[in-house]
């Protein structure tokens, strides 16, 4: 399958800044635990775990390697194990 170089830039882009969010998110989790804003915060951390392992699922599927679409730091424990960071 040939993907030209806009597309790769693009899906490499996309996961980068997923990436990026997520980690943020976690953050924001973690910092506003058991405050008035951590249903919120842990909400919005489980819907980028729904898109980027989606994602990653389907650029397996495709034959993609998840480095190439940005998405090869994060693993399913990244989201579920509060010590962990990237």
């Amino acid at each position: 399958m040939h993907i030209d170089q806009t597309a790769k830039n693009y899906l490499l882009d996309l996961g980068n800044i997923l990436s990026e969010y997520a980690v943020e998110a976690k953050v924001d989790a973690l910092a506003k635990s058991e405050t008035q804003g951590h249903d919120f915060a842990q909400g919005y951390l489980m819907g980028l775990h729904r898109v980027i392992t989606l994602m990653q699922q389907q650029a397996e599927a495709f034959s993609l390697s998840l480095a190439d679409v940005g998405l090869a730091k994060i693993d399913e424990d990244f989201f579920f194990d509060n010590r962990r960071e990237l």
